[in-house]
């Protein structure tokens, strides 16, 4: 299911900032993000904001382990992604 960017906004600053270094700690891993320098990271932080708000990338609960993760929407299953 994936979680609507205004229910997003909603959330506390640190709670957001938080999933999102989650996902930049998987780009890393992946070499998809270059370094975790403080200044980087809140330069791809900012990044993130904007790519979720349009739509680029999206947040995803997952009812089979309750877990919650960004993906790139083009990563998702064509149904998925158009609801």
């Amino acid at each position: 299911m994936l979680i609507p960017y205004d229910a997003l906004s909603q959330l506390p600053s640190d709670t957001l900032n938080n999933l999102i270094r989650e996902y930049l700690l998987t780009q890393v891993e992946d070499g998809g993000f270059d370094s975790l320098a403080e200044g980087h990271l809140d330069e791809a932080i900012a990044r993130c904001k904007v790519l979720l708000k349009r739509g680029e990338l999206v947040v995803e609960y997952s009812e089979d382990n309750d877990s919650v993760g960004i993906r790139h929407k083009s990563s998702l299953p064509s149904q998925q992604s158009q609801d």
